[in-house]
Order: C-alpha cells, then sequence, then structure tokens
C-alpha cells in the first residue's frame, strides 16, 4: 500500500532561499542554510529541555512551593494544555506577520516565561507561568519548519525539518540531564535561568542567521482556519499523532517503576534507560528525514508498525532487565520517524493555512503525551502490572497505523480538486 503526499508549491517564499546570496555574499548558499537550520534547531533543544526538565526537579518545585508533588505535576499538565492553546491562536493570528520576525518574538516570550517561573512565590503563579510559557512551544516549532524548509530544495525538505526537530531530541541526552543536576545542585529555579539562557541564545543565533522571509499577505488567518479544520485529512493525521505516538508515552511514564520493579535493576540504573530513549530519538528524527525523500506516507505506516512490534518486544523482555535496554532505544528511534513526518504530512494536507498546519502536530503530539500516560495509568490502576503499559502502547501504535491507512485509501479515492494542495501519488 504506498502513498505519499506533495505539495504543489513549496511550503515557504521561493524568496526564503535566495535571502542568502544577498545577505551573504559570495558565500555558500547550502552552508549558511545549514548554519540557519542549525540556529533553528537551539531553539528546539531550548523548548525539549523546558519541556522535560521539570519532571526532574518536581520534587524540589513542590517542597519549595508548599504542595504535594501530585499536585505540582498539575504545572506540567498547564504547559501542555498551553501548548494545545497556542497553536491555532498564534498560528492564526502570526499567518501574516514575517516569519523571521515571527520567531525572534516567539522565542522571547518563551524565555520571559522561563524566568517568571523561576521566580514564583507560590503554586498558582508557577502553574500560570507554565501555561503561557507552552503557548510559543508548537508555534515556534512550526514556524521554523516552514522556515527550514524554504532554505533547501523540495526533495530535501525532510532533512530541514528533520534538522529543527533534532534539537528536540538533542535536549533528552543533554539538555535535560544537565538541567536537573543544576535544579538539585543549585536550587530548582535554576533550571528555569538556563532554560531562559538558551531561549536567549536561540534569539541570538536567528537574528545573526537565518534570513529574512516576507511576510504573507494572502494569508487569511481565521478564513484559512475555517478551511483547515474543515479537511478530514487534517482530522486523520491529528489523530493518528494522537494515538499513534501516544503509545511511545504510555511506557515512557512508567519507565522508572517498570525498570526497577520488573526489570530487578537498582534505581541508578534509570538515567541509562533515560539516554537510551534520547539518544533513540536523536537517531530516529534524523532517520526520519532521510525516508521521507523516499515516501512520507510508506514511512509513516512503517513506523506506527514498527512502534507496536518493538513494544511487544519490550513487554516480552523488561524482566530480564538489560535486554529492554536496547529495546527501548529501538522504540523511540522508530516512534521517532512520526514526529518529522506527521509534520510534514500536515504542512501537505493544510491547504493554505500551511503555518497553521506546521504548528498542530505539537498541538496532536502533546495529546499524545497526556493520552499515553492516562490510558497507561488506567492498566496500572486495574492492577495489572507495570508490563502492561507496553502492550497498551503496541495497541496504540497499531491504532495510529490503522488511522494512517483509513486516511491514504481514502485520499486516493477521492481525486484531489483545484482547490488542495494535496495529491496522492504511489
Amino acid at each position: 500500500m504506498g502513498c505519499s503526499v506533495a505539495r504543489t508549491s513549496s511550503p515557504s517564499p521561493p524568496s526564503a532561499r535566495t535571502t542568502y546570496d544577498g545577505a551573504h555574499p559570495g558565500g555558500n548558499q547550502t552552508a549558511w542554510a545549514v548554519v540557519a537550520i542549525i540556529a533553528l534547531s537551539v531553539g528546539g533543544f531550548a523548548i525539549g529541555t523546558t519541556e522535560f526538565m521539570t519532571m526532574g526537579v518536581l520534587p524540589q518545585i513542590a517542597e519549595s512551593l508548599g504542595v504535594p508533588e501530585p499536585q505540582a505535576a498539575h504545572a506540567i499538565s498547564a504547559y501542555a494544555l498551553g501548548v494545545v492553546v497556542g497553536v491555532p491562536v498564534l498560528s492564526i493570528f502570526g499567518a501574516r506577520l514575517p516569519r523571521k520576525g515571527l520567531l525572534l518574538s516567539l522565542m522571547g516570550v518563551y524565555a520571559v516565561f522561563n524566568i517568571l517561573s523561576g521566580l514564583a512565590t507560590n503554586y498558582a503563579f508557577f502553574t500560570l507561568a507554565r501555561f503561557f510559557d507552552g503557548m510559543p512551544h508548537g508555534a515556534y516549532f512550526g514556524v521554523a519548519s516552514l522556515v527550514a524548509a524554504g532554505l533547501v530544495a523540495p526533495q530535501y525538505r525532510g532533512r530541514a525539518v528533520a534538522g529543527v526537530m533534532i534539537g528536540l531530541s538533542v535536549a533528552n541526552i543533554v539538555g535535560v540531564p544537565t538541567a536537573t543536576w543544576m535544579g538539585q545542585t543549585f536550587g530548582w529555579r535554576s533550571t528555569y535561568v538556563l532554560a531562559a539562557a538558551i531561549s536567549v541564545l536561540t534569539v541570538v543565533l536567528v537574528m545573526i542567521f537565518v534570513p529574512a522571509t516576507p511576510a504573507d499577505r494572502d494569508a487569511k488567518g481565521l478564513s484559512e482556519a475555517r478551511d483547515f479544520f474543515r479537511r478530514s485529512q487534517v482530522w486523520l493525521t491529528m489523530a493518528a499523532g494522537a494515538v499513534g505516538f501516544g503509545g511511545l508515552f504510555a511506557i515512557y511514564s512508567y519507565i522508572a517503576t517498570t525498570v526497577t520493579d520488573v526489570g530487578g535493576l537498582s534505581a541508578s540504573s534509570v538515567p541509562l534507560f533515560l539516554l537510551a530513549f534520547g539518544l533513540g530519538m536523536t537517531v530516529g528524527t534524523w532517520l526520519a528525514g532521510e525516508l521521507a525523500r523516499w515516501s512520507i506516507a510508506k514511512s509513516l505506516l512503517l513506523g506506527s508498525a514498527g512502534s507496536a512490534v518493538a513494544m511487544l518486544l519490550f513487554w516480552l523482555v523488561i524482566p530480564r532487565g538489560w535486554w529492554a535496554l536496547p529495546v527501548l532505544f529501538l522504540i523511540t528511534a522508530i516512534g521517532s520517524i512520526l514526529v518529522t513526518n506527521l509534520q510534514l504530512r500536515l504542512m501537505d494536507v493544510a491547504g493554505d493555512a500551511v503555518t497553521l498546519g506546521a504548528a498542530m502536530n505539537h498541538a496532536s503530539l502533546n495529546v499524545a503525551n497526556a493520552l499515553g500516560a492516562w490510558l497507561g495509568g488506567l492498566v496500572l490502576t486495574a492492577g495489572l502490572g507495570y508490563r502492561t503499559p507496553s502492550l497498551v502502547g503496541a495497541a496504540m501504535a497499531l491504532a495510529g497505523a490503522g488511522i494512517l491507512l483509513f486516511a491514504f485509501r481514502l485520499e486516493r479515492s477521492r481525486p484531489t480538486n483545484t482547490d488542495d494542495v494535496v495529491a496522492a501519488r504511489t
């Protein structure tokens, strides 16, 4: 079953690829594009570090703000809610703004609310700051992906988007452990100072190395959004992300107890499993960029089905302790293919609302985070044991593959009209 998608036009104005010739006379255009994508990926590193570091210092936050740890954890949910709310709001109202200026504004706001989070003296203020800090998250990735895709030839846009997204993966290897160590050593507030500093660094790098791109004056904001949310392929793609990628979080949310209670390993082994998770994300994100050149649709289907198989393998080997380590790496490597290529898919099916399409992937992935953790928690509450979330994850991955398969079949059976930008092909 082979079906992939292609836009009839580049997702970013052609001028975005020619700006380098004027901005850097005599310079190598390809080299400058790589530098610009690296600058954009630093923003992904800042966001990835910020999103996950709160989990590492949650006990200190709870003690400092005088609330139980489960209540303090609601701040994590507040951040995720901010992502979901911020994506459509910022994408719709920022659609006609120059993309470079929008990137600078989003990351500047991100830095401000990280600082405010670190200054919080009570739980309510901290939670509110985390909500507003989450709002630029998805919009930044959406706009950065469009800019990156516009810097390269169309056949390399998968690599360009993966280059932006890899910052999110590297954050799980370097940023989150470093922030957690800082929080435990210098106090939890230092983690948010670090996150703000990386955000400011992103602003500087984007300002220097990312070329200016003209505003899309033809963007119609609300009317494009209405068209976007009327498209069945949009909803099916987001559902595939929320359900299919949610399987990974059904396992990851409970990995520490699974490793110690089921795998029989010591608590000191847990960081190595988290490292495997981060390395898998990095490799999978790179692989996604390569597979996108082959077929977006086929790579999504293989990623979903492969994730299900890997999760079943995890269920089999987790009682054997260290045998589960390479399997967790495999789960995240295969699953991370979905992150980049679902983003490309949404950019393709978005119609004229390409900025919204590029950003909504992160709203669906935050839903995946919550859904996977919730469903995994249900089977634990039912007393089925810590191996069972891996079976939940496998079922979710298969369900995601089913949604994608239905979407591609539907796309092939309904010829696109002149208003669509998606063309089914084998």
